[in-house]
């Protein structure tokens, strides 16, 4: 269950923000997501070096 303790007087608007950000951060979403349908273990490794390959070449582009 998610908290969100609220100083008083603040706004409702910054409560849902520090709500979304919280929810987002449970990774609830994400999970449900990747449940949807079933990634065979080939596709989920490829997808894997193929982000990886794409973080190396950022950080190359960088130096």
């Amino acid at each position: 269950m998610i908290i969100v303790p609220l100083k008083e007087g603040e706004n409702i608007e910054r409560a849902l923000k520090k709500f979304k950000r919280k929810f987002e951060k449970t990774g609830i979403v994400k999970e449900l997501r990747s449940r949807q349908a079933f990634a065979k273990p080939s596709v989920e490794k490829r997808k894997q070096r193929m982000h990886a390959v794409y973080v190396q070449k950022l950080q190359q582009n960088e130096e």
